[in-house]
């Protein structure tokens, strides 16, 4: 079984900036904690990140939740330049509700210059049937809150122009 859960909203840069700001700049400054959800730290095995079909090791800080460390693995599977991001989080290294993988999309579209539509979106997807109601309280209440911090940092970054840590 799966949630859906996507939020939009306009960026006013450029469409590069829109587009590759999520996942070519450090991800520490875009996933930066919330409640129980402990902040990112730093990625490892990352050398070729932002390619289809390469992944990275994702580190975060000691949370309720987490003990630090090693938390997930990173992979992108669709790149279509300045359009579109599908990457999917998942090798979750504690229990995250039954959850076995977050697969996330990233749509730009230019309205006209400097204006960009953004369209984020997640897919959860849970194994334990029993636990959906706790699954569907934790992405309808939760997540979908994490998603709107994470794309306002996206979108500070980009006004910034922050540097691109992959290419």
């Amino acid at each position: 079984m799966h949630l859906l859960i996507k939020i939009s909203t306009t960026f006013s840069c450029s469409l590069e900036r829109a587009f590759k700001t999520p996942l070519l700049c450090d991800v520490s400054k875009i996933h930066t904690g919330y409640g129980l959800m402990p902040s990112v730290t730093h990625c490892t095995d990352d050398e070729n990140w932002g390619q289809p079909g390469y992944s990275k090791k994702v580190y975060a800080a000691k949370s309720l939740t987490q003990k630090g460390g090693f938390v997930s693995v990173d992979r992108i599977l669709e790149r279509v330049e300045n359009k579109y991001w599908k990457f999917q989080v998942d090798e979750f290294q504690s229990w995250m509700l039954g959850f076995t993988k977050f697969v996330g999309e990233w749509e730009t579209a230019e309205i006209e210059p400097n204006k960009i539509l953004v369209d984020y979106t997640y897919t959860l997807h849970a194994n334990t049937v029993l636990l959906y109601p706790f699954n569907w309280l934790f992405a309808k209440l939760f997540w979908k809150t994490y998603m709107k911090r994470a794309m306002e940092n996206v979108r500070q970054l980009a006004y910034k122009e922050e540097p691109y840590q992959y290419a």
